[in-house]
């Protein structure tokens, strides 16, 4: 295990430091793979691991867990976890040969030594680069050379950021879709509201992807809920828990999707990694890129960015 102040990472990785020092530290967990744990001076917390550069925990300062994890994750090198912040790339959903939601959130990332430089602001204090190449059983079902970059920070004030650079270094063109798959720890799904989805239309996998008009102010959960809003504006959405007085605010770039999904009591009995009860404290908001994939031309690259803020609310 080694411990780096936020100041010796920027210094390595962008040649400047930051004086409200947080902490990036680098260990492994009980199966041997890399973990990395990010700290502000607050006592915010964000924990990550080098098995599909997936976000396991992210706590504010007052110590509480914001993401969902089920008590009955598989928690294996050869499975991804059912919680946190998976990355689904090159695909979200069944495709093809390729695995449920991509072979991304299922493979080792490596530490990014040298990464180019990233979009920076003041706020950032504590973050880990992380590199994804495609191995020779990934070019076998999906034949592209691509570099996915994944920036994770923690910023002095608890909000936790996700940047992912996808380039092409194939000689050809190739396309992609793309999600943040974010499971939200929630007190009560009946207590739930998610705002700013209004007057969107969206896919409904319920009911073959047919599209529909949000008619309503607000989302609320009374079965379950498996819908792509296209073209989200950049104004933000905001997942607000009654009962435990918070709003999550989700801003995005690059992604103009949102997935909404909570599976309900008959789905989550069919899931093996969800409790049969557990439909009721977690739910999925993704930021996405998923009705439009995405083309890059050899040599171009996308970014996508993911913005996640808590605050209190009545």
């Amino acid at each position: 295990m080694f411990i780096l102040s936020a100041r010796s990472v920027e210094m390595n990785h962008s040649g400047a430091g930051n004086d409200d020092l947080g902490a990036v530290e680098v260990t492994k967990d009980r199966n041997g793979i890399g973990l990395v744990i990010l700290r502000n001076h607050r006592g915010a917390s964000a924990r990550v691991s080098l098995h599909g550069g997936q976000v396991l925990s992210w706590k504010w300062e007052r110590g509480e867990e914001l993401l969902f994890t089920s008590s009955k994750a598989i928690i294996s090198p050869l499975k991804p976890l059912r919680g946190g912040i998976a990355i689904c790339f090159p695909q979200f959903r069944n495709r093809g040969s390729l695995e449920h939601h991509g072979f991304a959130r299922n493979e080792m990332w490596v530490i990014d030594q040298e990464p180019p430089p990233f979009p920076t602001d003041s706020g950032e204090k504590a973050y880990i680069d992380l590199l994804l190449k495609p191995t020779e059983d990934d070019l076998k079902i999906w034949p592209h050379s691509f570099e996915l970059r994944l920036r994770v920070s923690l910023a002095g004030n608890g909000y936790l950021t996700m940047i992912s650079r996808v380039r092409n270094v194939n000689s050809k063109p190739f396309s992609f879709s793309f999600a943040y798959h974010t499971y939200y720890s929630v007190s009560d799904i009946s207590e739930v509201r998610v705002e700013g989805l209004e007057t969107l239309d969206y896919l409904d996998n319920l009911h073959n992807q047919k599209r529909f008009t949000e008619q309503g102010d607000a989302l609320t959960f009374e079965s379950e809920v498996d819908r792509v809003y296209l073209d989200s504006c950049s104004n933000g959405v905001a997942v607000l828990d009654h009962e435990k007085k918070q709003t999550i605010v989700i801003r995005k770039e690059g992604l103009p999707d949102v997935v909404v999904w909570n599976p309900w009591e008959r789905k989550s009995k069919a899931i093996v990694d969800l409790g049969d009860e557990e439909y009721k404290q977690m739910l999925c908001v993704d930021g996405a890129a998923i009705e439009k994939p995405i083309t890059l031309k050899p040599g171009e690259e996308w970014t996508g960015r993911l913005d996640l803020s808590v605050v209190p609310s009545t």
